[in-house]
Formats: structure tokens, C-alpha cells, sequence
């Protein structure tokens, strides 16, 4: 993985992204999910496993609520942060690509919420949602996130107003899917894409959940509201995050899908 992403990261405060009210959207929603795919039973014998774990926003709050937490993290300033947070997550540094310090079927669930972003092409995805597949438990859970096409599209390209040279340096196809390199730090995905990716991994999906809905559109709307109205609008994505016809607008979606 490019030092590239190393530098970006030690720059860029995953930490405070999650919990700006924009960023707070996604977290909430999130672990609305993972709380509904979580086994019953004794937490301390459920084991979680976070793939990209970044500075620990999930995995110390999982371990917090006594569920036995292990982290992989690739950036080490994103690692040590997590360290020293001293909250029982067992972090390690290590790639999606390649889980082979744990072994198969051992975790109850698995969160992928970092990698995706940065993997650039669709045999990448695949081999690191297969790793997340052989480590899961049969019949366990794995969340994946991903970054979506449209909001990269109507966001830096028309509303920042790259689109001319996108498509001029070939960044941007002729069906308006943005085409990523390991440069561009992101790479972005349709609904087909993610399709296409659990059909090649051999996952069966349970629910595809708008993370962030509209909240990455209207950051400067909700940093305005009252705290009562925010409250209300976190209602509002709640009990509409599962609309086919928000999905692919969103600029994150979390794909649930079963081993």
C-alpha cells in the first residue's frame, strides 16, 4: 500500500470526520447495524474483528461495551493512536489483503469500513472480502463500507468544478464512473459494482444501508440546525437509510452480507 495513503492519513483526523454531525450520521447509523447483526450471548465470548480499523472509533467502542475486539490497521499513526487508547482492542498493523495471522472461522463478525476506499481495482475488493469471509465464523457477518460513485461525481466534480479536466485526464468514463488510481487515494463504486464483488466473492447479502444518506450534501445545513433538529433529521436517515432509491446517492453505503 503507497506511502501515499500514509501521508494522507497522518494528516487527515479520521477521528474527528466521525464525529462532525455529518460524519456522526454514518457512525450512528453504522452501529445501528452492527448492534442488529450482532449474536446474542455472552459479550465477552463474541469476537469482532475491524479490518482498517483507523484510530479505533468502532473497536474502542465495541470493546467498551465488553465484546472481545481484535483491530488490523495499515497506517502506523492510526495505530498508535488506537494503542494508546489503552481500551483492551487487540490492534496489530496489517493489510485487508492478506489476514493470515488469524486463522479460518474464529470471529463472529467483521468490519471492513476503511479498505475498500483505498483498493483500486474489483480483484483487490474481492481478495479482501474473501479474507474477511475465510476469517468469519460460518453464517457470521461481515460490514463492508464503500464510497460511492454519484457523490464523488456531483461533489468534486460538478460542484467543485473538476468535472472538464476529470474527464480530460481520462479520470472519468463516459458513463460518468470515475476511474481511480492508487494516486487518487479514493476509488468510488455503483450499486452493480458492489454487486459484482460479493457475486465474485461468494457472499449472500442481507441488507445494503445508505450510511450517510444526503448528510455529506448538507454539512453546512446540518452544522446549522438546533440540536432538537438534528436529532429529527438523524431520525429521518434512520427510517429511510434502507430506500433503494437513496442508495446509490449516498457517499458511503455499508453492504451487510453473510458467510
Amino acid at each position: 500500500m503507497s506511502t501515499e495513503l500514509e501521508k494522507y492519513y497522518n494528516k487527515f483526523c479520521e477521528e474527528k470526520r466521525l464525529t462532525r454531525r455529518h460524519g456522526y450520521v454514518e457512525y450512528v447509523t453504522s452501529m445501528k447495524y452492527i448492534h442488529e447483526y450482532l449474536p446474542q450471548g455472552k459479550k465477552e465470548t463474541i469476537k469482532i474483528l475491524d479490518v482498517g480499523a483507523g484510530t479505533g472509533r468502532y473497536s474502542v467502542q465495541l470493546a467498551g461495551e465488553g465484546y472481545d475486539v481484535t483491530a488490523v490497521e495499515l497506517v502506523k499513526y492510526n495505530l498508535g493512536i488506537l494503542k494508546s487508547k489503552k481500551s483492551g482492542v487487540k490492534a496489530y498493523q496489517g493489510n485487508a489483503l492478506n489476514l493470515s495471522r488469524f486463522e479460518a472461522d474464529q470471529f463472529d463478525m467483521v468490519l471492513v469500513f476503511g479498505p475498500m476506499y483505498h483498493l483500486y481495482t474489483k480483484e483487490d475488493k474481492v481478495k479482501a472480502l474473501k479474507e474477511a469471509k475465510r476469517v468469519v465464523k460460518p453464517g457470521g457477518i461481515i460490514l463492508v463500507a464503500y464510497c460511492m460513485n454519484e457523490y464523488s461525481i456531483l461533489t468534486y466534480g460538478f460542484k467543485e468544478g473538476h468535472m472538464k479536466e476529470s474527464i480530460r485526464n481520462q479520470k472519468v468514463d463516459d458513463s460518468f464512473h470515475v476511474r481511480s488510481k492508487e494516486e487518487d487515494l479514493y476509488d468510488y463504486v455503483r450499486i452493480e459494482d458492489i454487486d459484482a464483488i460479493d457475486q465474485a466473492a461468494g457472499v449472500k447479502r442481507e441488507k445494503l444501508i445508505a450510511a450517510d444518506g444526503p448528510a455529506n450534501y448538507m454539512r453546512t445545513v446540518l452544522n446549522a440546525m438546533d440540536e432538537e433538529t438534528y436529532q429529527l433529521f438523524i431520525q429521518y436517515h434512520l427510517s429511510t437509510c434502507e430506500r433503494k432509491d437513496l442508495l446509490g446517492a449516498s457517499a458511503h453505503t455499508l453492504d451487510i452480507v453473510r458467510k
